[in-house]
């Protein structure tokens, strides 16, 4: 009897295709004859790009909140078995790939024709277990559909077993796939996202996250360089390199620039708002909600001067708090607006953003007493002022999953703990130079002239806090680096502004107030009921949903939870 694959939201993506005949023809509008889908190019193609938005999203927006960065807070027992908080088990989707990996080859199809839909599933298919796994630990592994007669009641993997079966996933689609995808066919998976993934899940299995014991100097850190070496030669090969301009890695006329390896395309009309800028404008810009991606005080700090040197630190430029937005790195001024800054939202020319009582717009002001979250700053990476309040759904501001900024600093990471310190400095001057920091009397952009492994550890950290803000790296840096405690017990803060006297209130309806005409202070904020962050060791490995442990009593919970047993770690 001949095997019928029922597929449900495939039918109607491939009913869209007019002019497809065999389309049309289709008898049974409730399935999929394998025999048609496996032997015609372009209904494998279709099957395959349906599964890409349930592997790929837009802007990780508010995944800060979770860490120092933006507005949000884990309170005490945020993260519980039985709640949704920090879940992963992509297993539908996983089988749906199963799927055309195990028929594909059944097909007719030529190789050149099928080879680059296997070699796009492979990956997708590992991008899928890497990211359940630095949640979990091993889950299990299923590398076929489950059919009706399958003992469905799996253990888990080991978390090496599971490491081992990502590499091999991502060797074998680059095997399969084109060096790099241009043009129209930009946005697909190619080798240069699987190269460069690669380094980042080596990155991973290396780290102290997975490493408790050993984390500095085990034996993985050897292949995380050698890989995101690999990586870093071959795709400057191919033309990929830093963008001159880092706030033009976003600018959606510059889709494609030689920074971004792999971009989720986000274009009118079909795919719009994956930046969410509806949900972080100021609301007074906006509509439907707000306070997304609001940066707070403590990641306003982080931010060096202009000469690369922390606050504080530098002998050229003096730092104050009530002048704190005065020589920053020019990568602040390209992330954050601040109050009494340029932003000409709606193309309104010499529109300045307030935030103090009295003169913002009353939807855009923080301080005691106010309905929404505020924190004195708002986000500008990825976002289109030209927009129109009414317009602001259609950001078309790709968002990059992979970029070449984050390869070398991988890099650089995995440079150091092998005991290459210079590699890893010359990664970072290469990022500051770029980013506009000066470069200093000794040419090392405000980086100490022989810093040793422990400091150059974190000088890497410091810059992939600034360079990847708002980028969704910042929580999942701090578990796996195994830096929890900067943010467990952690009371945020926003900056309140208010006019000083003599000042008069009504220029700032004509935007001629600057920020110098307000007095700061720094004041705690409030988030989900509480101002204290609660990050505990036992968040380095959440637990499996307690649901899904009831339907098959053999996934055995991770340790620290429930009183399970289960080992996530790689020691």
């Amino acid at each position: 009897m001949k095997k019928i694959i029922y597929i449900m939201c495939f039918l109607s993506f491939l009913i869209s295709f007019s002019g497809c005949k065999k389309i049309l023809d289709v008898e049974n509008t409730g399935a999929i004859d394998p025999d048609k889908v496996w032997n015609d190019t372009q209904l494998s193609q279709a099957y395959l790009t349906n599964i890409y938005p349930n592997v790929f999203g837009g802007w990780p927006v508010d995944n800060g909140g979770n860490a120092d960065e933006s507005f949000g807070n884990l309170g005490v027992d945020a993260v519980t078995s039985n709640g949704t908080l920090f879940k992963r088990w992509p297993y539908v989707t996983i089988r749906n790939i199963n799927v055309l990996l195990t028929e594909i080859d059944k097909g007719s199809l030529s190789a050149s024709a099928k080879n680059p839909i296997k070699g796009q599933a492979y990956f997708m298919r590992a991008f899928l277990y890497f990211n359940t796994v630095i949640y979990h630990g091993g889950v299990p592994i299923i590398d076929r559909p489950q059919g009706i007669n399958d003992n469905l009641m799996v253990k888990r993997n080991s978390t090496k077993e599971c490491f081992d079966f990502i590499e091999s996933d991502l060797q074998k689609a680059a095997t399969l796939l084109p060096n790099k995808y241009t043009g129209n066919n930009r946005g697909k998976v190619d080798k240069a996202t699987v190269i460069a993934y690669l380094g980042r899940v080596l990155l991973y299995k290396a780290s102290p996250q997975f490493h408790p014991a050993n984390p500095y100097s085990n034996d993985d850190w050897i292949k995380a360089y050698e890989a995101n070496k690999e990586a870093k030669d071959q795709l400057a090969v191919l033309g990929y390199d830093l963008n001159s301009d880092y706030s033009g890695i976003w600018d959606k006329n510059n889709k494609g620039n030689k920074e971004a390896i792999f971009s989720i395309i986000f274009k009118k009309p079909n795919k719009t708002n994956g930046r969410q800028e509806d949900h972080c404008r100021p609301l007074s810009e906006s509509k439907n909600s707000t306070g997304g991606d609001q940066p707070v005080w403590e990641m306003i700090q982080a931010y060096p001067m202009k000469d690369g040197f922390q606050p504080g630190l530098s002998s050229k430029y003096i730092y104050n708090l009530q002048t704190y937005w005065t020589n920053r790195d020019p990568r602040f001024y390209a992330s954050v607006v601040y109050n009494g800054a340029s932003y000409e939202l709606s193309d309104k020319t010499g529109r300045k953003q307030y935030t103090a009582a009295g003169i913002a717009h009353q939807d855009d002001v923080f301080g005691p007493g106010q309905n929404y979250p505020r924190t004195g700053f708002y986000p500008l990476k990825g976002m289109d002022p030209t927009l129109t309040q009414s317009d602001v759904t259609n950001n078309e501001t790709d968002w990059i999953e992979l970029r070449y900024a984050e390869v070398l600093l991988n890099f650089a990471e995995a440079a150091n703990e092998t005991g290459k310190v210079d590699e890893a400095l010359d990664v970072l001057i290469r990022i500051r130079k770029r980013a506009g920091i000066e470069p200093g009397e000794n040419n090392l952009y405000g980086l100490g002239a022989s810093l040793g492994k422990d400091e150059m550890r974190k000088a890497i950290y410091r810059e992939r806090r600034i360079e990847f803000i708002f980028e969704g790296k910042r929580f999942n840096d701090l578990r796996r680096t195994r830096s929890l405690n900067e943010t467990n017990g952690l009371v945020k803060n926003g900056l309140l502004a208010i006019l000083k006297d003599g000042r008069n209130p009504a220029d700032g309806a004509v935007y001629l107030l600057k920020p110098e005409d307000f007095t700061y202070s720094v004041m705690p904020l409030l988030g989900n009921g509480t101002n204290v962050m609660s990050t505990p060791n036992s968040y380095y490995f959440f637990p499996i949903s307690k649901g899904e442990i009831d339907k098959n009593p053999n996934l055995i919970q991770n340790s620290g939870w429930d009183g399970g047993t289960f080992n996530p770690t790689l020691e």
